[in-house]
This record gives structure tokens, C-alpha cells and sequence, in this order.
């Protein structure tokens, strides 16, 4: 068995005894990367089965984190089967029934894996017909169906359900491209927002997550470790923690643990183990960070290039030059990163807070030296991920001590472990030179990213002349640490790159669109002809009942916009800035998105609401400070999230779309936050913010030195 694939045909007839099976081959699907090379396996990868008590069950590799992708994909499959909602069982990232899926994250599970899902369910429908055409003695024209019962139009009496039809089969189809899709004009179960299927087990506390699993004989593990990354353990003393009763201790070269069926007793026991640590001279810190990532990025790669953005340069009426920067930042999910992995009879078997079930599966096989085919992980929801649960290392730490201790064995992290290990979204800096002409027209466009990546860095807008190049590691890049670029791991957090990429170029737009003399909406339409962006943009300033006005106007209003995972957004926000403390507070926020096809549409709200309520922290307070590779940032007592008491009046606008596929929903609108905040408060008080995040401190600086520029003749 490869590491890509799941679960085989013959097994899986094997677990479900029969019924009609459904396989896809994605193939044919867009499962390509931008360089060539495949996202997915050239394998059968998505199915479901039909069984003969009419019941649906789906199987999925993609995980529930709380985005909504156990309902939609539901929706999905009931709609193109023609069944109701509540016939629909789901199976999701258990890699011992589900198809191989590379993991859930970039917004890809409804773009990429909802037409795979969809061309299943209508190829069974296909099969379904077909075999109720014979049971019935009718053309498939006279067929219709109807919450899983095929019947006759002109005789409705004769009917046959899927269940009587699935019973006794032992039917295997493979998608040939041939089964329509139904048509969103006759959607009955997508486009609706029902009842989340995870609803009831979250709002009663019956939903389980990885950490609150037992089994019978269980140990929970405290796990030594390092004052600082980069550290190197001169001494280990386990001595006073052997004497504890009923302590298990683990001694290896890279993990030492003490091990107790309480909790509490195994953390006390690690807290009795005397460790002495050399720790290196810390080369860089919070604030010669950029410095260090700007003369240690590289070769720059070219993103765009158009034009000649030199002679350009020379042409231009005004000349813009700006550097733009952000700090390190931290998932920060409710739910710490937790595993348990339990080996028995050759096999193990890990539940596990993962974002990458099937990576997951082979790295914990990989450590364990076993075949993949006896490693299985199943994944129970997640308290939220936001991609910081794809490295999983807590996975692999289950079950190492489990196959040392030879019993199951919990690794839940603390909040101080969690911030320790995280894979941060890393520190980046923009260089963007720009210009315009005498008729307000951008005319070149230079601009330079170290760290982000290029994930929103690339123009929509129109400019004949640019030049966008990318440097520097960045958070898809996880070798980074490794190679000193980064004092400690990075890793994809939310639309990873975009957020600092759509601050810079957001913020140079107004910055252009106010010395021009010209409103920061009209600037943008007058320097714009995506159908599709232009449409979003005016949706956006219409329910916000936008008035236009050359900034600054005093008035704390900004907008944003940006194509993120295919999906164009567009946000405007008004802020109060507090002249003695330099404190913001957003009062409203207005955001419109085109995201195709909307399979759910209050979950495609919910998700635009959380991303811009997120989006506040990394805009407004976080920041990880730390020194070389120590952490100083442990906890919610120095690391500020957003508060409820921040959350604006937020208004969510969805602009019609069907003739496209569904695009990103999960993080298009955290994309803007940052950028549409900074020209509010430019609106606001004349002061450009540019770096990240907005502190009362830096607010209070770029407010005074606005102040002094102005004095200055």
C-alpha cells in the first residue's frame, strides 16, 4: 500500500458488507499545483455508499475544525443524490475507512475535494436510475426522485426507495465524467443553511476532542522540555521523580517524559527531574528581526514582471516609497495540540488534534518503524487550527511513549507548551516603490516581500509597468529553522503570506488614491477592470452606505480589498482613534465577498465574521516577542487575543455568483483586516501605520510624527 492511498475497494466491501459503492478519480479534477507537480494521488480518492437501509455514508480525509465542512460537505452529497440531509452519515479523517487526502487547510476541502464529492453522489444517482428503471419498468426520462424514492412522474404509486434498490447489491462505480451536476436553480439542499450537523454535541459539551478520549489503563505524559530553542541539556536528574509512586519515566536521548495515570502526579514528577541547559548567545530578537531576515533572504524569485517598470519610474508624476513590516505570530487555538495513541496486536492507533490525518499516519510510522498500513489515526474535532495543526509533533510523542511504555498514552500540551512548539506565522517585510500620473493612474509598480511568500502579493489591479519579486522563507516553507533563517519553526496560519502582503499593498494604495486627491474607492475603480472586483468593491460601499471623501477626512473610514483562494473580497471599516492613548476601536465593519456557488450560506457568513474578528489580533495586538529562541510570550496574560469588547458591528454581504464553482470561504475576508484598519486610522488622524500590529504605542508615534512632518516647512 503507497502512503496516498486509504482504503482499498475490497476492503471497504469488506466493513460495509455491500451496497452500492461509488469511487472517484480525481484525475480529471484540477489536482495540480501551480508548478505541475500533483496535489493529489493518481488513485481512487473520494466515495460514498448507498446501503440497503437507504442510509448515506460519506467518507471524507478532510477534518471538522469548527469552519462548518461536516455540514456543507453533507449538503453536497445530499443535494446531487437527491436525499434528504438527515439520510447523510459522515466519516472524516479516520485513515483506516476514508479516501487519501492531503490535509485541510489553504480553503481548498469545498474548490478542490466539493467537486469530487459532488461528481460521486450525481454518478450514484446515475446508478440509482438506472437500476430503478429496470425495477419499475420505466424510461429513465419518466424517473424522478425525491428524498431518496425514485418514482414514476405520472404515477407516483410506483416508487422504489435507495435502500430497497442498494439491498442486496454489490455495485462498484467509478465517476466517468458523465453524471450531470443539478443546476443551482434546482438546488433543494445546497444554497439553504440548515441545522449544523455538529450543532447539538457542541452546545450540550457531548463532542469530543482529542484530549478528552480515555482508555482503560491510560497514562498521561509530561514531557521535558528545553528552556529555548536551540537549547542543549548539560544534565538530567530523574532520581527524585523515580521515588514517586506509580511514576513511569522515559529517558531518551531527545524525549524524557514522566508518565502517571493522574495528570497532575505526572506533572509534579516532571517537575522533580533536575535538567541543566546550555543555551546559545541569542543573535537576533523582536526587533532585529527584519534586519536579519532582509540580509539573510537569498536570491529574490520573480513573481510578476510586465512592462518596464524602470523607465516607468522615471515617467511617474509622483514617486511613492514605502517599507512595511509584522512580527511573528501565534496560532493561539482554544484547544492545545493533544494525541493518544494506543499499540496493540502490531497496530497503532492514534486520536489526534491533526489538521493532515495522512501525514500524520506517516510520521507517526515513520518514528514508530511500522508499515503504514498498521498505523491508523483518527481524527475527533478540533478546537480550531488555522493551520498550526498540520506538524502534529504531539502525535509522534504519543506514540513513541506508547510503544516504549507499552500502554496507551495522552499527550495534551499547555498553554505554555503550545506557544513553545508552535510553528509561527513568521516575521516579514515589504518594500514597495510605486507611482501615479497627472490623471491619478497608477503608472509603475516595485515591490519586494521577505518572508510572507508571494500569497497576495500579485496585482489585480492595472499596471502596465511592475515588478513583484519574493524572498526569504517563508511559513510553506518549513526548512527555515533549520537553515538559521527563522530562531524557530514557522508554519501556515490563516491565509499564510496574504495577510501581511494585502496590509502593504492595500495601505500603498490609499496612500497613492490620498496624493492623487482622489476618494480611495474611486481610485481604486478608476485603476481597475476585474468585472468581478469591481462588482465586490461597490457591493461592499453600498451596504456600508460609503460617502466618498478624499482621505484624510477625519471621519476614521477605510476600505481594503483582495483575491484570495479564488475569492474576491472587498471591506470597509470605521474606527475611533483615541488621540491620549493612541488606542483604536473599530466601530463597524462591512464586508462583501464573491465566492462563487455558496454551498452554506450562514456558514460562509460565519466564516467571514471569524475571519475578521481573528483578523483584529494579529491587526491590533499580537505579536510573539521573544529572545533568540526563547519564547517570551507563554501565555493569555502577555499575548493578547482579540476580546469580545473588540468586535465591531460587523455586516457580511454575499455577492451573487452561481455560474462559478465555489471558491475559498474559510480565509478570503482575514485577509483585509489589517490593511483595512490602517486606512481607517489614516483617515482618521493623517498618520500611516506600517507595521503590524497597530499597538497604542505605534499609533501614538505615527500620530506625533505626522504632527512634526506637518510643522516642518
Amino acid at each position: 500500500m503507497s502512503a496516498a492511498i486509504g482504503i482499498s475497494r475490497r476492503s471497504l466491501f469488506r466493513a460495509v458488507g455491500g451496497g452500492i459503492v461509488i469511487f472517484m478519480g480525481l484525475d480529471s479534477l484540477p489536482g495540480r499545483a501551480q508548478d505541475g507537480r500533483r496535489i493529489y494521488p493518481e488513485d481512487f480518492n473520494a466515495y460514498l455508499v448507498i446501503g440497503a437501509n437507504g442510509r448515506v455514508t460519506v467518507f471524507s480525509g478532510k477534518i471538522e475544525m469548527g469552519q462548518g465542512v461536516l455540514t456543507s460537505q453533507a449538503q453536497m452529497a445530499a443535494e446531487e443524490l437527491g436525499v434528504a440531509l438527515a439520510s447523510i452519515d459522515m466519516v472524516l479523517g479516520d485513515t483506516d475507512k476514508c479516501p487519501w487526502d492531503m490535509g485541510t487547510f489553504g480553503s481548498l476541502t469545498t474548490r478542490m475535494f466539493g467537486p469530487a464529492l459532488r461528481a460521486a453522489a450525481a454518478q450514484a444517482r446515475k446508478v440509482l436510475l438506472a437500476l430503478a428503471a429496470g425495477e419499475l419498468k420505466a424510461g429513465l426520462a419518466e424517473l424522478v426522485v425525491h428524498d431518496g424514492v425514485v418514482s414514476v412522474a405520472t404515477d407516483p404509486a410506483r416508487k422504489v426507495s435507495y435502500g430497497e434498490l442498494s439491498r442486496g447489491a454489490r455495485i462498484t462505480q467509478v465517476v466517468d465524467g458523465k453524471a450531470v451536476l443539478r443546476a443551482a436553480s434546482d438546488f433543494r439542499v445546497m444554497g439553504l443553511s440548515p441545522r449544523r450537523l455538529d450543532a447539538v454535541e457542541k452546545v450540550t459539551g457531548a463532542a469530543k476532542f482529542a484530549a478528552d478520549i480515555r482508555l482503560p489503563g491510560m497514562l498521561h505524559a509530561s514531557i521535558l522540555r528545553p528552556p529555548a530553542h536551540g537549547a542543549t541539556r548539560t544534565l538530567l536528574d530523574t532520581s527524585q521523580a523515580e521515588r514517586m509512586a506509580g511514576i513511569t519515566l522515559v529517558r531518551q536521548p531527545d524525549l524524557v517524559a514522566a508518565l502517571h495515570a493522574d495528570p497532575q502526579l505526572a506533572a509534579l514528577a516532571l517537575a522533580r527531574v533536575n535538567a541543566q541547559w546550555s543555551q546559545p548567545v541569542a543573535a537576533v530578537d523582536t526587533q532585529s528581526i527584519f534586519a536579519h531576515l532582509v540580509a539573510n533572504a537569498g536570491e529574490a524569485k520573480s513573481v510578476a514582471s510586465r512592462g518596464d517598470p524602470d523607465g516607468a519610474q522615471l515617467r511617474a508624476s509622483q514617486r511613492f516609497e514605502s517599507r512595511y513590516t509584522k512580527g511573528y505570530v501565534a496560532h493561539a487555538a482554544i484547544e492545545p495540540h493533544a494525541a493518544l495513541a494506543h499499540i496493540e496486536n502490531g497496530r497503532a492507533t492514534i486520536w489526534a488534534s491533526t489538521q493532515t490525518p495522512f501525514p500524520t499516519r506517516d510520521r507517526v510510522a515513520n518514528a514508530l518503524q511500522m508499515d503504514i498500513g498498521h498505523v491508523r489515526v483518527i481524527t475527533p474535532f478540533l478546537g480550531g487550527g488555522f493551520g498550526g495543526k498540520s506538524a502534529d509533533a504531539q502525535a509522534v510523542e504519543a506514540a513513541r511513549l506508547a510503544q516504549l511504555t507499552g500502554k496507551p498514552v495522552q499527550v495534551a500540551w499547555s498553554r505554555s507548551e503550545e506557544f513553545f512548539n508552535d510553528t509561527f506565522d513568521p516575521a516579514a517585510i515589504v518594500h514597495i516603490t510605486s507611482g501615479i500620473d497627472r490623471e491619478g493612474r497608477i503608472s509603475f509598480w516595485d515591490y519586494m516581500v521577505y518572508g510572507a511568500g508571494e500569497r497576495g502579493a500579485d496585482a489585480f489591479y492595472d499596471i502596465a509597468d511592475l515588478r513583484i519579486r519574493s524572498a526569504g522563507r517563508s511559513a510553506l516553507d518549513p526548512t527555515s529553522a533549520s537553515v538559521g533563517l527563522h530562531p524557530f519553526a514557522i508554519g501556515a496560519w490563516r491565509a499564510p503570506g496574504a495577510n501581511m502582503n494585502v496590509f502593504a499593498v492595500e495601505s500603498q494604495i490609499d496612500l497613492m488614491a490620498s496624493a492623487a486627491g482622489l476618494d480611495p474607492l474611486a481610485f481604486r475603480l478608476k485603476n481597475l477592470t476585474d468585472a468581478r472586483m469591481r462588482r465586490v468593491l461597490q457591493a461592499a460601499a453600498d451596504a456600508f452606505g460609503y460617502q466618498p471623501a478624499v482621505a484624510p477626512s477625519g471621519r476614521g473610514i477605510g476600505l481594503a480589498c483582495s483575491i484570495d483562494a479564488g475569492t474576491c473580497v472587498a471591506t470597509l471599516a470605521e474606527v475611533r482613534v483615541d488621540p491620549a492613548s493612541g488606542r483604536i476601536k473599530v466601530l463597524r465593519m462591512t464586508c462583501a465577498q464573491d465566492m462563487g456557488l455558496v454551498v452554506n450560506p450562514l456558514g460562509a457568513r460565519m466564516q467571514m465574521e471569524g475571519g475578521l474578528t481573528m483578523g483584529l489580533g494579529y491587526t491590533l495586538s499580537e505579536e510573539l516577542r521573544f529572545s533568540g529562541g526563547d519564547i517570551l510570550d507563554r501565555n493569555f496574560d502577555s499575548y493578547q487575543i482579540p476580546r469580545f469588547s473588540w468586535v465591531p458591528r460587523i455586516t457580511t454581504v454575499l455577492v451573487r455568483n452561481d455560474e462559478l464553482a465555489p471558491q475559498g470561504g474559510g480565509e478570503p475576508a482575514i485577509t483585509t483586516t489589517g490593511a483595512v484598519i490602517a486606512n481607517a486610522v489614516f483617515d482618521a488622524t493623517g498618520a500611516h501605520l506600517y507595521r503590524l500590529p497597530m499597538t497604542p504605542a505605534r499609533v501614538l508615534r505615527a500620530m506625533a510624527e505626522k504632527k512634526l512632518q506637518s510643522r516642518t516647512p
